[in-house]
């Protein structure tokens, strides 16, 4: 039995975002503990000329999003990068997971050969869909995803892989 389009794509989104959620969570819990400034972990980077926190989590829920819209061939919602608080990035990747949710497996059908048209920085390119999940959303949803885990663990927020995958 081979791997469908959608398996490889939504429920594993989900289960990362679920993970992240639980991150999230730790995170509020440790900041308000320790009587420290969310602001230090939110604004908080691995790098100065990296994204901080926020924005990571920003950039894994539009990877989930717009990952599975597109391969279902549905425009994807487009979210304000507005979120200044733990509680409001947990909001995101609920109303993230929320819209995954809402896909079934039938939208899928066709997706690996379905062409993707992104547009980044001006620059409109089309890819077939199993490339772009494979190569582009999938690396790009880990990337901001173990980054965001990394700076939190970076900071003190007690996380190990049970966290990242959700299992516990």
């Amino acid at each position: 039995m081979s791997l469908s389009m959608y398996q490889a794509s939504a429920p594993v989104f989900t289960q990362g975002l679920k993970g992240l959620l639980k991150a999230l969570a730790k995170a509020d819990a440790y900041v308000a503990q320790r009587k420290i400034d969310p602001a230090a972990l939110l604004q908080a980077r691995l790098y100065p000329d990296m994204f901080p926190f926020q924005r990571q989590v920003q950039i894994t829920t539009d990877f989930a999003r717009g990952g599975v819209a597109r391969l279902a061939g549905v425009e994807p919602p487009s979210y304000d990068d507005v979120e200044t608080s733990f509680a409001e990035l947990s909001a995101r990747v609920e109303a993230a997971l929320a819209f995954l949710a809402t896909f079934e497996a039938s939208q899928f059908e066709g997706a690996a050969d379905r062409d993707i048209t992104l547009t980044r920085r001006g620059e409109t390119s089309v890819v077939k869909g199993q490339p772009y999940l494979l190569l582009q959303a999938m690396p790009n949803f880990y990337f901001h995803l173990t980054t965001a885990y990394a700076i939190l663990r970076h900071n003190g927020v007690e996380l190990g892989k049970k966290d990242y995958l959700a299992t516990s």
